[in-house]
C-alpha cells in the first residue's frame, strides 16, 4: 500500500477501499470532500497502483457516488482545466464523450443554428473517449471541415468570431486526458465519464445537458451547488438519445434549475411531447449508418435551408432549447421560431461559413 505523504495526506485509495468504499455496494460508506478530493488528488498524479485504481473506480459505480463526493472530483478537475472564456456568455454543452454510434449528432447543428438565432454556444469532447470510443462532437466538426485541435484561447475567439465554438479535451483538460489508457483498460464507465462533461471550459453561466433518469439531472444540479469553483446560473437538462444532448422524440422529461438569491435557488422537473413541437416521428427514424459522416451531411444540408423534413424539425426543436436554456426566449415555441427563422434567413448557414473559415 501507498503510504501516506505530506503531499497527498492520509488517505490513499487503498485504504479508502479497505475503511470507507469499497465493502461492497449496501455496506460502502460515503467519502467525505476532503477524502474524495485526496483520492482524485492521488489519480491525477499517478500515485495508485492500477489494479487499486481499478478497484477504486469500480466500487464507486457500485456503491454510486453522491454529490458532494462528485463536487469534490469536479473542483479537483478544473483547478487544473485551462480555461478560456470568450466576451460572449455561451450556453455550455458537455454531452456524454463516448458519443454515439446509431443515431445522428444533433448537437452541431443545432448549436450552429442557436447560434445563427444569435445565442452562442459551446461544444467540448475529447477523440474517441473510453468506454465506447464512438462519435462526438469533434468527429462531426472534423467532417465538416472544421477546425477541432485548437488551444483554447483559440476556442475562445471561435466563439466570439462565429458564435459557436468548440474546446478539446486534451488541450484544456489534459489531466483527464492523460487517464485514457486506464480508463480504457476499466472496460466500464467510471465517474470520470461523469465529472469530465461538467469541466465548463468557457466559464459559461449556463449548463445544458442530458440523462437517462431525473434523478441524474437532481444530481447534476446538487453537484454544481457544492461546487466550490463553479459559479451557474442556469441548468437545462433533458432526456437525450444514446445519453447524448440530442432531444428523442415523443414523450420528454426536462430538469430546469435557475439560480436565486440568498440560496433561493428553483428546481422544476415536467414533460414535453416533441410532436407538439414538430418532432413528430420515432427516434428509429432519427438512425444512420455513419453518425460523423451522416451527422455532418445533415448537419450542413439543415443549416443551409436544403432540408424541410424531420431532420430539421429535429435539429430546430434542440436549437430551440439552446436558446431557451440561455433565456434569450421566454419559452421553448419562442425558441422554436428563432431557430427556423435563422436557418430560413441564411443566419445559420453564415455560422457554417464562419467556423470553416476560422
Amino acid at each position: 500500500m501507498a503510504q501516506a505523504t505530506e503531499t497527498f495526506g492520509e488517505w490513499p485509495l487503498k485504504r479508502l477501499m479497505t475503511a470507507v468504499c469499497g465493502s461492497g455496494p449496501k455496506s460502502a460508506d460515503d467519502m467525505t470532500r476532503a477524502q474524495a478530493t485526496e483520492a482524485m488528488r492521488r489519480i491525477f498524479a499517478g500515485e495508485p497502483d492500477d489494479t487499486t485504481l481499478g478497484a477504486f473506480w469500480l466500487a464507486n459505480r457500485w456503491k454510486r457516488n453522491t454529490p458532494e463526493e462528485l463536487a469534490a472530483y469536479v473542483d479537483e478537475m478544473c483547478s487544473r482545466v485551462e480555461y478560456a472564456e470568450p466576451d460572449a456568455d455561451p450556453v455550455d454543452c458537455g454531452a456524454n464523450y463516448d458519443g454515439k454510434g446509431e443515431t445522428a449528432l444533433l448537437g452541431v447543428a443545432a448549436g450552429v443554428v442557436a447560434a445563427g438565432a444569435g445565442t452562442p454556444v459551446v461544444v467540448h469532447s475529447g477523440d474517441r473517449v473510453p468506454t465506447q470510443k464512438q462519435d462526438a462532437y469533434k468527429h462531426v466538426l472534423d467532417e465538416l471541415d472544421v477546425r477541432t485541435e485548437l488551444s483554447p484561447d483559440e476556442s475562445a475567439d471561435m466563439v466570439d468570431d462565429a458564435g459557436f465554438g468548440f474546446y478539446y479535451q486534451p488541450s484544456f483538460n489534459p489531466d483527464v486526458h492523460a487517464l485514457w489508457e486506464r480508463r480504457d483498460a476499466m472496460g466500464v464507465r467510471t465517474f470520470v465519464n461523469t465529472v469530465e462533461t461538467l469541466a465548463n471550459p468557457s466559464g459559461a453561466s449556463v449548463h445544458l445537458g442530458s440523462f437517462y433518469h431525473l434523478a441524474f439531472a437532481r444530481k447534476v444540479v446538487d453537484t454544481f451547488e457544492r461546487s466550490e469553483f463553479h459559479d451557474l446560473g442556469r441548468v437545462i437538462m433533458f432526456q437525450g438519445m444514446e445519453g447524448y444532448d440530442d432531444v428523442r422524440p415523443g414523450y420528454t422529461k426536462v430538469a430546469e434549475w435557475t439560480a436565486g438569491g440568498d440560496g433561493d435557488a428553483e428546481f422544476a422537473d415536467y414533460e414535453i411531447e416533441t410532436p407538439e413541437y414538430g418532432m413528430d416521428f420515432e427516434e428509429a427514424d432519427l438512425e444512420v449508418d455513419d453518425v460523423a459522416v451522416d451527422s455532418a451531411r445533415i448537419a450542413e444540408e439543415v443549416v443551409s435551408g436544403d432540408r424541410t423534413d424531420h431532420w430539421r424539425d429535429a435539429v430546430a426543436l434542440n436549437a430551440a432549447f439552446r436558446i431557451y436554456a440561455r433565456e434569450d426566449v421566454d419559452s421553448i415555441e419562442e425558441g422554436l421560431a428563432a431557430a427556423r427563422e435563422a436557418i430560413d434567413d441564411g443566419s445559420a448557414a453564415a455560422v457554417l461559413s464562419d467556423l470553416r473559415a476560422f
